[in-house]
Parts: C-alpha cells; structure tokens; sequence
C-alpha cells in the first residue's frame, strides 16, 4: 500500500518540544509514576474565580450561542485596547486588535500577514520553539541570532545588524523571554526599536509574560519607548500567563488597522471566531484589577529565588538569574560526557532523556530552543516538587 502524501511543508514541522515533554510527563503520572515536570509553560494555579463566573454566566447567554464577529467581540477588542494603554501605556483603538484562538495564532497570523515566500525574520536565540515554525509556516524563514548567558540572553543591535541582510523584513522579539527568563532594559529596547526604524523592519513583539517581572526589572513595550515604530509594529499578547488562562485558548495581536484587517480576514476562514464563552472570561480578566496577578508573582518570585540557589549547588551546572516569566535556563555543557549512574549523554537533548529516565524528572532540552547545551526548567509549579525536583537531578549528579 502506498503511504499517504504529507505536504513538504507541514511534514517538515517538528512537535512542539514543550508539550510533548509535558505530555510524556502527565502519561507517566497517570500510569502511576512519580515524576515531576519542569516542562511545561504554565501557571499551576487555578483561574481567578470571578474570571470563573464571568464564564459561567456566559453559558446562559444566548447571544454567545452563535457566530459572533471573526476579529472578535467589539466589547473585548475595545477593552483590550484600554488594558494595553493602563498596563503599557500604548495607546491604540478597538480596529487595531484582533481577538485570536491563544498567542500561538496570533504569532502565526501576525507573519503570515507579513511575510512573502523567503523573506528573512531575526529570531534572537534561545528563542521559544513555536517560533520558528511558525515563521516557515508563513513562508519565512528563520535567522537565528544566537545569545549566551554571558550577554544575559540579550541580543545586541550589532548582533542583528551583522544578521541582516536585503532579504531581511522583520524582527521577531520577546521581553520578557520564554525559554530565559531574560528581561531586555529600557534603554536597549529602545536601540533595537530605533534600529528597526532606520532600517524599515517590521517588529513583532511578544508581551504575553509583561506583567511577571521581578526585582528591579522593568517591561517596556517597544513601539512605547520607540513611538515612530508603530506603524511598523505589531504586539502579541494574551491572558494565558498573566490570569492562569492558558486552557481558555485567548490571545490578541495589535498593529496597523490594514495589518489587523488582513489578519482577521484570515482568520475568518481558518478558525472563525474565538469561542465565545472564553472571550467573555476574558473580557472580565482584563478589565479586573491585577491583585490575582500580584499574587501569583509573588508565589513565582520565591520559587524563582529558590530554585536558582538550589540549581547553583549543583557541580557542573551554571544557573543565570532570571528577572522575568517563570523560566530558567541553566548551562549543563559541563554535564555533557560525563557518566551518570553508568550512562552518558552528550547532547543536552540527550541528557533530559537520561534525567526523565533515572529519576523521573522531566525537563525540556536547550535544542528545542536553538541553543543545545542548556536545560528549560519552568518553575510554575508547587514548591514541594520544585525541590523534591531539582533534589533528584543534584543526587544523580552527585551519584555519577
């Protein structure tokens, strides 16, 4: 029997690294074993009650029984714009945001909006594993600009400028950073912004972790600090991190009224519109109060210290300070070829494997970034587990 044809173009995209440790880890738990996971990107409180409610009462409604508009509800879109101008100070009108099914969509339809076949996007790395496929998706294609921990994971205008090229029409941004933690000062948002500009590139920005920042970090939105980069800017964001929302499927993208028209064109023969009930819940998230919020980075900011300190006793293991999201990314190139409880690994990739198999924790590696050599840990999770975890990794290390 011949196999079934895939196109070329969706055959050649990988599975999303983050979600398939996660469900490899839930698989594990189910059939009973006790393995913690680090993997995936997700807040592990429950959603505010009252963002609950909201959803509820939407149910009975049965206005939200039916088609409503592709580009979203008008009362979502209008409050969306407001939460932006309060939380960012970016001001900009109900016509230049698009409601989308999660950030992942509005990613994919902010390029696909953008891009022409081999136009070249600036994907500073370690970048989240979406990223890239969803740049080829849209028929672009990737240039990485690769970042270590000795530059904190920031990415310099000499490293972009040095990476572009005539083909290059835009640049695919994150502060604060997934997988990192890192968070890009003001004053270098701005270069990069102005650098933008100069060169006539389009900005996508990711905002979906701007309010989970710690220390004396601070997010700044880019077309904020680089006003004359608007028109060349489009934002991404969602209630996903910010609410504990990540199961209500709810994003956004805002640009350009021409941009956001085009995208919702799209999106109105890929998906329709976001499921109405979620928009609803949405709706009532940003336009509550940030004390839910303010909780939950509190509860993050102390196992971020925690499991920072934790993952510096461990020999071998270079562990940043993160200052944003819920993520570090230590170095464990000092790990690689050495023999732990009688195996090797000598990739990174290799080494979750090992880890995930000698003492049930689960950790996504550095190549599903695009730096191998590194591990993701994402401490959205209990503190219990977090040190139960990385005790686990210590005693394997120490083991050999």
């Amino acid at each position: 029997m011949v196999a079934p044809r895939i196109s070329t173009r969706i055959a050649a995209i990988g599975e999303s690294a983050t979600l398939a440790v996660d469900a490899k880890a839930k698989a594990l738990k189910a059939a009973g074993r006790p393995v913690i996971g680090f993997g995936a990107g997700e807040p592990d409180f429950p959603t505010p009650r009252y963002i609950v409610e909201a959803a509820i009462a939407a149910c009975a409604e049965p206005k939200f029984h039916r088609y409503t508009p592709a580009a979203g509800l008008p009362e979502l879109r209008a409050a969306i714009a407001a939460k932006t101008a309060r939380d960012s100070g970016y001001t900009v009108g109900p016509t230049q945001v698009l409601v989308t099914n999660g950030g992942k969509q509005a990613v994919y339809e902010a390029l696909a909006t953008l891009l022409d076949p081999r136009d070249e996007v600036l994907l500073p790395a370690p970048y989240w594993t979406t990223y890239p496929e969803s740049i080829r998706l849209a028929g672009g294609v990737p240039v990485e600009v690769v970042t270590d921990e000795t530059q904190g994971y920031l990415v310099t205008v000499e490293q972009l400028e040095a990476a572009r090229t005539e083909h290059t029409t835009a640049l695919l941004f994150c502060s604060p950073s997934n997988p990192t933690g890192a968070v890009y000062p003001p004053d270098q948002v701005a270069a990069i912004g102005r650098w933008a500009v100069e060169h006539g590139l389009w900005v996508v920005t990711d905002e979906i972790y701007e309010h989970l920042v710690y220390g004396d970090a601070v997010h700044v939105s880019m077309p904020v600090v680089v006003p004359e980069l608007a028109g060349h800017c489009v934002v991404v964001n969602g209630v996903a991190k910010t609410y504990a929302m990540t199961g209500w499927r709810v994003g956004w993208m805002i640009g350009p009224p021409a941009v956001v028209a085009a995208a919702a064109n799209l999106q109105s023969h890929a998906t329709s519109n976001v499921a109405n009930v979620s928009q609803a819940a949405a709706l009532c998230a940003v336009t509550g109060d940030l004390t839910a919020v303010r909780d939950m980075r509190t509860a993050f900011n102390r196992r971020r210290q925690t499991i920072v300190s934790l993952l510096r006793e461990i020999p071998g293991v270079e562990c940043p300070e993160p200052h944003g999201a819920f993520y570090v990314y230590p170095s464990v190139r000092a790990l690689l070829g050495r023999p732990l409880r009688g195996r090797m690994a000598n990739t990174s990739a290799e080494l979750a494997t090992l880890i995930l198999d000698e003492v049930e924790v689960a950790v996504v590696p550095g190549e599903a970034f695009g730096t191998p050599g590194y591990l993701r840990l994402s401490y959205a999770l209990g503190d219990d587990d977090l040190a139960e975890g990385i005790g686990r990794i210590a005693a394997l290390v120490s083991a050999g």
